[in-house]
């Protein structure tokens, strides 16, 4: 088997209501998990990033040796991704001194230039048909500085709307995008990428509203608790809500050769 040869089932889920609904939970708690690590355990953004890439190297590594689509491996790297880009996001906007417009704009700029080498490596950036390991690695890649960008600009975003504020706004700018995907002919995989960025900052302002002070109307969890109670919520989901595979093989089943 060479290394163009197309993995017989693609290791990646349908995008269906409960895909987001994962993947919302995944980045709230990315956001309080990771806040956990560098500010309650004052550890540092950069020393919680070298931390949280570790786990993430090796899901990646493992869920590209998968031959299918296994649910908890799954977003047990999208969670790597999350906790990885939250700490990454901060490191950006604060320790290196950009701030939030300069930080959001190189992790703008990282997405855009992943997606180009995508395209140009692979030929396409259509995230229903993941079938090589150069396709998948592409993939994760950009979910990894996605979820970043998420990051940095829910940040930017709430230092002018709170994070009540910023959670109705990119509620609202999911809900656009939903309303295009269902009444245009817009690129689905445009739309993806969207909504995948835009869930981001969501989660990020769920996070804050569950660690928040009740003074400023949050729910005063301490990050733990909250990375706990998400945690299983996100167990419970994976187990119980049905996911199949986004692509499924010809009538062989086997390996095709490209």
């Amino acid at each position: 088997m060479t290394k163009q040869t197309q993995v017989a089932f693609s290791k990646v889920p349908e995008i269906t209501l409960i895909f987001w609904i994962i993947k919302i939970a995944a980045t709230t708690f990315g956001e309080t998990g990771g806040d956990a690590l560098s500010m309650s355990l004052h550890l540092g953004y950069a020393t919680s990033t070298l931390i949280f890439l570790v786990p993430f190297f090796v899901l990646v590594a493992l869920q590209v040796r998968a031959n299918s689509f296994h649910p908890p491996l799954y977003w047990a790297v999208v969670v790597a991704t999350t906790l990885a880009g939250t700490t990454l996001a901060d490191f950006a906007d604060r320790s290196l001194g950009v701030g939030y417009p300069g930080g959001t704009t190189i992790l703008g700029l990282l997405v855009a230039f992943s997606l180009v080498l995508w395209k140009l490596s692979v030929g396409n950036v259509s995230v229903d048909h993941i079938l090589t390991y150069k396709a998948e690695l592409f993939y994760w890649l950009t979910i990894l500085f996605s979820n970043t960008l998420g990051t940095a600009l829910g940040d930017w975003t709430s230092t002018g709307t709170g994070f009540k504020g910023g959670a109705f706004l990119f509620l609202g700018l999911i809900l656009i995008v939903a309303l295009l995907y269902w009444v245009t002919k817009i690129s689905r995989t445009l739309l993806f990428w969207a909504a995948f960025i835009l869930t981001r900052p969501f989660g990020a302002n769920l996070g804050d509203f569950s660690t928040k002070s009740h003074a400023e109307h949050g729910l005063e969890l301490s990050r733990f608790t909250a990375s706990a109670a998400i945690a299983v919520f996100m167990i419970l989901c994976i187990t119980f809500l049905p996911q199949k595979s986004s692509h499924r093989p010809g009538p062989t089943g086997r390996a095709v050769q490209r």
